[in-house]
């Protein structure tokens, strides 16, 4: 199968960062050219007046918790913790499933076509993403027995769907676990033994919120950070997810062990529980970072557009410097470094011949987008907010999105059945 897309403004994302007029050229769910493609393909996609760039990235989120949109705001976080896990508690395995296709759906719509998922019942969420077409980087979360609702030991789960789940076209199995405050030591190297033996990575919170931080280095004497690289858990590849509440001396910790950060700027901001994470001392220490949404409880939304902005105002806000995360970076963070971050940087990430064909294509006939040109096309994404202009989405060289329409299944038929199962948890829950 072969797709031209044709007469597009292409921001590749490529090491020049080239932004182009023309054509890219999709074969076999590759790309195969960029510029102007003399090709007789199976199929012309007219991307006139449009934007084509790389499929966004979102290094972090918990995509099944999109049933339980908006049930917890404008509370302190010990109240929004305490009804978060007591619906949490009440959700069952279909629950699970119409949340993570729900989830799947927004992401569809609104630009992201790969994202990294912690949490458990993953292999229900594999099936939703299969369903919906996207690709999920599926972390089954590891922690304690005496903590968890799991039944049977998580790190035996999540080996479990780690090797029953390897080798999917769409799916990359992990190991994800939860954070310290619920992982021993013991719990901590056994993850990071099975990533290892598995071939992945390991995925976690850390360092999310100064409670957290303080209550850890009560009890150990150290900071989380500075107890993860003591015991020799820190590896190469890791992604941590938040690492707000950072000492410099812990920002050096994560460089040397080359672990990659995902920064959640709208879930910190929203729960007032961490302060701001310290990403120019993270830049300059040479720490990579990603973006992500984190789950729609503590968000309400998985729209990685609005997370490049959010990011590039809070940090402008906070240092006085309008400069510290320009729009080129941020795209950067939902792209090109998103894909490092997940160790996919020589598949994903950019629009250049030979890497996956994952790319999204905006109409720019929308008034926040225009004017759109070459000169202030990343500004535009950045900072107008356009995953309302999302009208395809094409994820390993096939339609998952197309002229504004879910391809692989009927989305308003589902969307009664999430709404119905959404009050149903609330009932159960109460």
């Amino acid at each position: 199968m072969s797709i031209l897309v044709k007469g597009g403004l292409v921001v590749t994302q490529n090491w020049k960062r080239e932004v182009l007029k023309g054509d890219v050229l999709i074969e076999n769910g590759k790309i195969v050219s960029v510029g102007h493609a003399k090709a007789r393909p199976d199929e012309v996609v007219d991307a006139s007046g449009c934007i084509v760039m790389p499929g966004l990235i979102n290094c972090h989120t918990h995509v099944a918790m999109s049933l339980m949109r908006s049930i917890a705001d404008d509370v302190k976080l010990d109240k929004f913790l305490d009804k978060t896990f007591a619906i949490d508690a009440k959700r069952t395995p279909e629950d699970v499933a119409v949340g993570a296709t729900l989830g799947c759906l927004e992401m569809a719509r609104s630009g992201t076509t790969t994202f990294v998922d912690m949490y458990y019942s993953e292999d229900a969420i594999a099936k939703s993403v299969e369903e919906v077409g996207l690709r999920g980087y599926l972390g089954w979360t590891v922690l304690d027995e005496k903590f968890t609702t799991q039944k049977g030991k998580p790190i035996k789960n999540c080996e479990d769907f780690i090797r029953s789940h390897k080798g999917k076209p769409l799916i990359k199995p992990l190991v994800a676990l939860q954070g310290v405050y619920v992982c021993s030591d013991e719990t901590l190297m056994e993850g990071k033994e099975l990533a290892a033996k598995e071939k992945t990575f390991c995925h976690y919170h850390l360092s999310e919120t100064r409670l957290e931080v303080y209550e850890f280095q009560k009890l150990r004497g150290k900071r989380p950070v500075e107890h993860l690289a003591e015991i020799g858990f820190l590896s190469k590849g890791d992604l941590a997810a938040h690492s707000v509440w950072l000492t410099i001396n812990e920002v050096r910790a994560l460089a040397r062990a080359e672990v990659n950060v995902a920064h959640c700027p709208t879930s910190n901001m929203k729960l007032a529980s961490g302060g701001i994470a310290p990403l120019p001392e993270m830049f300059h220490e040479g720490v990579n970072v990603s973006l992500g949404t984190d789950g729609c409880s503590s968000n309400n939304t998985l729209d990685m557009f609005l997370e490049m902005k959010f990011a590039s105002l809070m940090h402008k806000a906070h240092r006085w410097d309008a400069a510290v995360l320009p729009a080129q970076k941020c795209l950067d963070m939902a792209t090109v470094d998103a894909a490092k971050c997940i160790g996919a940087d020589k598949e994903l990430g950019s629009i250049e011949p030979g890497k996956k064909a994952d790319l999204i294509i905006l109409d720019c006939a929308v008034p926040s987008m225009v004017p759109t040109r070459p000169d202030n096309v990343v500004a535009n994404l950045v900072y107008a907010s356009p995953s309302h202009a999302v009208r395809d989405s094409i994820i390993d060289g096939k339609f998952v999105l197309r002229d504004r329409k879910i391809v692989n299944l009927d989305e308003m038929k589902f969307l009664k059945r999430a709404d119905v199962a959404a009050d149903q948890l609330l009932a159960r829950a109460k």
